[in-house]
């Protein structure tokens, strides 16, 4: 039975729990502990629609627009929603043999007609990748795109995630051909005039089609409005950039990559605290956390390794903990 004394105590310390729980962590104790990472160069974040830290540690700055690397991955994924609700391309599931018939070479790996664009997209081709070890032969062979599709088959197409920079590239080259606009322009068009952020170009391969999964070019600043974007459901200023339903789509995880572990939708992983992430080389990073109002940039000397057990794995802990502790 509850005493007088013993309600009394526990109506007191009830009255006192504010108190006690842990304030909102301060956009200091983020720079701090970015501070501590000497492969960061800048870190932008946004909280709702206030944006409450932007700092150049290092690097070319918070405007300048710097290389990505496989960021680039991400912002194919969205320009293929973009075209998907255009009309240039029947659907995600619509197979290469019938939106760009003539990128499949001769002597084409058997099944290359089947693969969709879905396919592509969440990396799971089933071709021997063209990343890591396998990447100097990609880049340096006369025809990126039939180098690709002659990879020998290591999975079902839509199996498993081979994570592929080449899979990435040709389904940029399909989306050129089926919508008669080099990447881009779709860029430009889709993401650089309603973000009202600078996109420039970037390297194009034998044939003239730009870099599908890597070398895009994007300031941190630049990089918040697409996180923005994600976090929002593709909107950004009340303006709706992206369907809804893609954005939706992009985050629901069909595959997890083999390295880290994260979920993979539509070009974005996905953590299991609730971060939609684009990851490029060196530790470049978009990321978006809906409930938590965050939208994030992190860029990273591109010249050095961010393994998930190295500098990814430490930017993991930033925006899990003081980055998170925000909201």
């Amino acid at each position: 039975m509850q005493t007088r004394r013993t309600f009394t105590l526990a109506l007191a310390l009830g009255l006192a729990a504010p108190a006690l729980r842990p304030a909102r962590a301060a956009p200091s104790d983020v720079l701090r502990a970015a501070r501590g990472l000497d492969q960061l160069h800048a870190i932008v974040v946004q909280r709702g629609d206030e944006r409450v830290l932007a700092e150049a540690l290092r690097g070319p700055g918070l405007s300048r627009p710097t290389n990505v690397k496989s960021v680039s991955k991400s912002v194919l994924g969205l320009l293929l929603g973009l075209a998907v609700a255009r009309g240039d391309v029947d659907g995600p599931h619509a197979r290469l043999s019938e939106v760009a018939p003539r990128l499949i070479p001769a002597g084409a790996t058997e099944g290359v007609e089947a693969l969709t664009l879905h396919d592509l997209v969440t990396l799971r081709a089933g071709l021997e990748s063209t990343s890591g070890a396998r990447y100097g032969a990609f880049v340096s062979s006369g025809n990126w795109v039939a180098h690709v599709l002659t990879r020998p088959r290591l999975a079902p197409a839509g199996g498993r995630m081979i994570y592929s920079t080449g899979s990435s590239h040709v389904l940029g080259a399909a989306l050129a051909v089926a919508t008669g606009q080099s990447l881009l322009a779709q860029a430009h068009a889709g993401l650089g005039q309603p973000l009202n952020i600078d996109i420039p170009d970037w390297p194009r391969d034998p044939q003239g089609f730009h870099f599908g999964g890597n070398d895009m070019a994007l300031s941190p600043l630049a990089m918040l409005r697409l996180g923005v974007l994600m976090r929002d459901g593709g909107r950004v200023d009340g303006v709706q950039v992206v369907p809804a339903d893609w954005v939706a789509a992009s985050v629901r995880p069909v595959t997890a990559s083999p390295f880290s572990r994260l979920g993979y939708g539509l070009g974005w992983f996905v953590s299991p605290s609730g971060w939609v992430l684009a990851r490029g080389f060196g530790g470049q990073v978009i990321a978006a956390h809906e409930s938590a109002r965050l939208a994030v940039a992190i860029t990273s000397d591109p010249t050095r390794p961010a393994r998930s057990d190295g500098h990814f794995g430490d930017l993991m802990r930033l925006l899990d903990g003081p980055v998170r502790d925000l909201a």
